[in-house]
């Protein structure tokens, strides 16, 4: 009674409650804490995996495009069209000719390791190469043959190769090009599986990952026992696998229809948490201490007589000034700072991974171009011939070669160059063709230029008029004896969204018949014509439409009367 009468004062009576108070406090504050940084962690990391899954698909979209690109290269290839037109018109092929295509397909497929063998068959399914080997039906049945050929040249994922468990199978028709896109034949490219394996095996306690195609077939996998656990390609969010829990994510590709599957442990993904536990109690701890001192001096405070009220307050607040919990925050903020900083490290290693990857692809891309013509020696051929007329005082002919000069630098652009040019600079164009044009015709050929200056800095597709202006001369006007003229005009719409471009001519003309010939070969769209009537308006309309939404354009308008001219007309839209 006497011991709990002498603890019983107001100043333990304080200091109890405060302390009472805080850990009331300090637990529900901990728990909120550590539930709410708990959470987020594991929302983080399950961030991560999912977008490790994403970047994980464009992997295998990215080696599935360069096996497309390839198998693309050899089907399209000039030599293997002409012998599949042969076999096609029942001219077999040569065992010269199987033995080139061997060579061929071994050159072509030499740029994608993950091919192992390319096989050739015609249409009747008779192989072409190698000379040896199953047929293709005997590999991948009439089904998947079906498939090729709705595909329409379009490559088709077969999966795992039922002659031979260690490769997969690829198809696709081979459409012959001067044949209207006819069935030539097929393409038939195992891949070695080992193409597909981008990553190194695991342990069942870290993360594991499962590649399916479309047709739920195993196409990459660390995980061995795959085949024993079919309930991994459920849409369950939770597994449990060897008596540990797993967590599921999945990313499947708009392009392949393949799906990645991430298996992640659970306890990888709360491995944080003792850290985190660790550091609230100590946090705790010290904030016990400290408000258990600074309870203390606030009971001692109010206990203490008035007259000793200033001493203890300076006291007080010499002690709160050198006790100040800001030395623990940036221990947890640095904490979180170095798991973010951690996953932004790996997430920009994986982005690092893609882009080269990509810049491989790109760069294998571009080998295909780089059989390019220089054609330096032919200005340098020009620019000499020019000195030297000019020198001889044939002014005419000189001014004729630098014409032709202008003419072949503007029509043969560098690959890197663009294949648009203002209006401005394809009307340059245009006045060095009729310079040289006047130069033959002399005094028979004329011509005008009517065009509002508001336009000249729009662009246009290069080469767009000049034929059509070529087109006039040559044949409009060729037999003229005298007064031949040719107009150009381009003048915008009423509302200013598009040009409409006219070359007319007083030339010969043409019948209704000739001009009903001419449209039905614009009509056609079979391609870039090279010879025949109307083959520059056929081609130039065939450019048209590959360079214009076809709603914005109006295509070539023909009005023409025998011995009284040629008008040609077309509308395109005005683009900046």
């Amino acid at each position: 009674m006497k011991f709990f009468q002498r603890w019983n004062t107001l100043r333990n009576q304080i200091l109890a409650v405060y302390l009472i108070v805080l850990l009331i406090v300090l637990a529900t504050v901990s728990y909120f804490i550590f539930n709410q940084v708990a959470q987020m962690l594991r929302e983080n990391a399950e961030a991560h995996v999912q977008q490790t899954a994403k970047e994980a698909i464009g992997r295998y979209d990215s080696l599935y495009e360069q096996l497309n690109l390839i198998t693309k290269q050899i089907a399209t290839n000039d030599q293997l069209q002409s012998i599949l037109l042969n076999e096609r018109n029942g001219i077999p092929a040569t065992f010269q000719e199987r033995q080139d295509l061997v060579t061929l397909t071994s050159r072509l497929q030499a740029n994608a390791d993950g091919i192992y063998i390319t096989e050739i068959f015609d249409s009747d399914y008779d192989k072409l190469t190698p000379l040896d080997g199953p047929g293709l039906v005997e590999q991948i049945g009439t089904e998947y043959i079906k498939k090729a050929e709705q595909a329409r040249g379009k490559m088709i994922w077969i999966g795992d190769d039922r002659l031979n468990p260690d490769y997969f199978l690829v198809v696709r028709r081979i459409s012959l090009m001067s044949d209207n896109f006819e069935n030539g034949g097929y393409l038939l490219a195992r891949i070695n599986k080992s193409y597909f394996q981008t990553h190194t095996g695991v342990g069942a306690e870290d993360q594991l990952m499962i590649v399916l195609d479309h047709q739920n077939q195993v196409v990459s996998t660390n995980y061995s026992e795959f085949a024993k656990f079919e309930g991994l390609i459920d849409d369950n969010q939770m597994l449990k696998i060897n008596e540990d829990n797993y967590i599921r994510n999945s990313e499947t590709s708009r392009e392949t229809g393949w799906t990645v599957i991430m298996l992640t442990p659970i306890s990888r993904l709360t491995e944080g948490l003792p850290v985190l536990r660790t550091i609230i109690a100590i946090a705790g701890l010290i904030g016990f201490i400290i408000f258990l001192i600074f309870s203390l001096f606030l009971s001692t405070y109010i206990t203490k007589p008035i007259n000793r009220l200033t001493d203890t307050m300076r006291q007080a607040g010499k002690g709160t000034l050198t006790l100040s919990p800001a030395s623990i925050a940036p221990n947890e903020i640095n904490e979180l700072n170095n798991t973010y900083n951690q996953l932004a490290e790996q997430t920009n290693y994986l982005i690092q991974m893609v882009y080269e990857k990509e810049l491989i692809k790109s760069r294998t891309e571009l080998k295909a171009l780089q059989a390019q013509i220089n054609p330096h020696f032919l200005f340098n051929t020009l620019d000499l011939l020019y000195w030297s007329l000019d020198e001889k005082g044939e002014d005419d002919l000189a001014e004729m070669v630098i014409s032709m000069s202008n003419l072949f630098r503007y029509t043969i652009t560098p690959p890197k160059e663009d294949e648009w040019v203002t209006l401005r600079e394809e009307l340059e164009h245009i006045k060095q063709y009729m310079m040289i044009m006047k130069m033959r015709f002399d005094e028979r050929l004329t011509y005008c230029i009517k065009i509002d200056p508001e336009l000249l800095d729009n662009l246009l597709p290069k080469l767009i008029i000049q034929p059509l202006i070529e087109n006039a001369v040559l044949h409009g006007l060729s037999d003229q004896i005298k007064n031949g003229l040719i107009t150009l005009s381009v003048e915008a719409t009423d509302d200013n969204q598009a040009m409409i471009i006219t070359v007319a001519d007083n030339g010969k003309g043409m019948s209704k018949e000739k001009i009903e010939r001419i449209y039905q070969k614009i009509n056609r769209k079979s391609g870039v014509q090279i010879s025949g009537d109307g083959m520059a308006l056929a081609n130039v309309e065939r450019r048209l439409q590959l360079y214009y939404n076809p709603e914005q354009v109006e295509g070539i308008s023909i009005s023409s009367e025998e011995s009284k001219g040629t008008l040609v007309q077309f509308k395109i839209p005005i683009i900046k």
